[in-house]
Parts: structure tokens; sequence; C-alpha cells
């Protein structure tokens, strides 16, 4: 049944860059926020009312919600807004480089020489994705949106780190994160003059996106890493070469080969410079 919940949430995780970019069509960054961050407090308080108990504890997400949903999320977002998709989703994917990276000052890890390769390729696959393969002009049509996506990579192995010691169950926390983090997306939401009855079509891929990339899919997916991990971790290697697949034919972006090719080497860089032969291949798989 875990290999169920594994391709599961593999498929679904695969149509959310498709999904952020067609709801930035109608939806403002922090307007989609509030609407698909919303969807998933509803989600998670409904699963949670049952077990309903305040305790102190749950002030940790006053901190954790500000970095996850609001930063992460409003970086994320801002990032598919500038970017055509492919590449956003391609930066985005190279948190699992930024996680090893953070873990050598802050755990206290030594790099092997093969980590130190691992970084090499995969960083050097982002700069063949964001230069669209132009490595000797390193021209960037769109530097700020480059930062963005790789800003959001930083943003999510940082809270991978953070949520380290966090022993609530996945319930509970994903609802005080939401809680808290939706109390800051609303308030900037009003303070900018945003918050607008959407149009249908951003509405339902707000709802989309706060139920396939922030809630129900992390609940499959928490089932498939308890259940075989290693299953699990290898198959979402996939995630980004389907996300691809997905954004040509929804969005109806040309995959660029640069892209792939970058992917490729970002994967590459992964998976070789990951410890004992694991190693984070989704962003979510370990909250």
């Amino acid at each position: 049944m875990s290999k169920k919940h594994a391709v599961g949430a593999v498929l679904l995780w695969s149509t959310v860059a498709s999904a952020f970019k067609v709801s930035l069509r109608y939806l403002t960054p922090f307007q989609l926020l509030f609407y698909a961050s919303l969807t998933s407090l509803i989600l998670f308080g409904v699963l949670y009312s049952r077990e309903f108990s305040p305790r102190k504890e749950n002030l940790r997400s006053a901190y954790l919600g500000l970095i996850n949903p609001f930063l992460y999320y409003t970086v994320l977002f801002s990032a598919y807004d500038r970017l055509p998709a492919q590449e956003a989703q391609a930066l985005n994917y190279t948190w699992p480089l930024m996680l090893v990276l953070l873990s050598i000052p802050l755990l206290g890890r030594k790099p092997r020489m093969r980590t130190v390769l691992g970084l090499f390729i995969g960083f050097l696959g982002a700069i063949v994705v964001a230069t669209k393969g132009n490595l000797t002009g390193l021209n960037f049509s769109d530097p700020l949106g480059v930062i963005l996506g790789l800003g959001s990579a930083v943003i999510w192995a940082s809270y991978w780190l953070l949520n380290l010691r966090d022993e609530r169950p996945l319930v509970e926390k994903m609802f005080w994160n939401f809680l808290f983090g939706f109390a800051c997306v609303s308030g900037l939401l009003l303070f900018s003059g945003e918050f607008v009855v959407p149009p249908l079509e951003g509405l339902a891929g707000a709802i989309y996106v706060g139920l396939f990339e922030m809630g129900v899919t992390f609940l499959l997916w928490y089932r498939a890493v308890e259940g075989d991990m290693a299953f699990a971790s290898n198959l979402a290697y996939l995630v980004p070469f389907l996300s691809l697949l997905f954004i040509s034919i929804v969005v109806g972006e040309r995959i660029v080969p640069a892209t792939v090719l970058g992917l490729a080497m970002i994967v590459g860089g992964i998976i070789i410079g990951r410890e004992n032969g694991r190693g984070p291949a989704r962003r979510d798989h370990e909250l």
C-alpha cells in the first residue's frame, strides 16, 4: 500500500508546477498564497479537530509558519511569476544541494569528495538552466527570478533543518504552521490592498495548489516513506521530469534542451552527493 501512496504523491506533485503557472495568470503571488494556504488550513483543521489540544510546543509554529508557508511560498510563487515554469521548478529543485551546504556549518558535517563533486555538478546544472545553456555568456534573462528560484531552495532547506528536532505529529504541526502562516499572509494581503474576490479559474487553481501541493499529498508522502522510504525516495526523482511533461501539455511551454540537461545534472548531483546511499529526493519527504 505504501508504494501506491508514493506513486500517488509523485504524480500529484508532478502537476503542481503547472498549477502554479496557470493560477498566476489570474492571481498575484500573494493572492495565490492566501487562497491556497486557506485551503490547506481548512483541510488540516478538519483532520486535527478530533485531537485538537493546544500546548506550548505549538508556539514553535509561530516562526515555522513564518518560514513555511508564508516566506517560502511567497518567494516560490514570485519566482514562478517571473520565470518560465520549467526554469522555476528546476531551480527550486536544488534544495537538497542547499541542504548539504547548510549542513556543513550548521551541523558540522565534513563534506566528502563525492559530496563536493555532486554539489559542483548540481549547481552547474542550475546555471545551465538559468542561462538556457549559454554558460560562456552567463546571460540571465531575469536575474531576480533566478535569485528567487534559488532563494526558495535555500528557504526550504533551512526549514527542513529546523524540523529535524520537531517531533510533533504531522497533522498537528501542519495545522499550527498554516494557522500562523495564514495570519501573516492575510495581514500582508490586506495591507497591500490586493484582497479581491478572484476569478473562478484563479480560485480553482489556488484550491488545487492548497490541496495537492500543500495538503493531501503531504499525507500520502508521509505514509509512503513510513512504509518504504527507499522506494519512495528513488521514485521521487521522477517528479521534476514528469513535471516538464505536464508543463509542456498544460502550460504550453516549449521545453528547451538546456532545461532537460540542467535538470538531469541537478538530479545527478543530488544522487552523487547523497550520504550513505540515501538523501532527500523530494523536499517534503521529511518534516
